[in-house]
């Protein structure tokens, strides 16, 4: 047998939590000011708590990746209260 074409497949799983409808509510709007979605944030989450991510290795990453860009903001400036305001 040929072993020249090996293919290797990812299975996705399917998860359901149990989450109270006020924390879902105020993670979607946390998600969406950082331009992403729950779902991603707790599958981050997830890897990192299994040890798939590294924190010093991402950390070292987004500098490298800050230390090459092009530091468009469009506009947007960042607003130390708004950073710390308690909710």
């Amino acid at each position: 047998m040929d072993n020249q074409y090996v293919r290797t497949y990812t299975v996705l799983m399917n998860l359901t939590l149990s989450v109270n409808d006020e924390v879902v509510l105020k993670a979607r709007k946390r998600a969406e000011q950082l331009g992403t979605s729950v779902n991603q944030l707790v599958r981050e989450y997830l890897e990192e708590l299994a040890g798939k991510t590294d924190p010093t290795r991402d950390a070292e990453e987004f500098e490298r990746l800050s230390r090459i860009s092009q530091g468009n903001s469009k506009g947007w400036k960042f607003d130390r209260e708004e950073a710390h305001e308690r909710r």
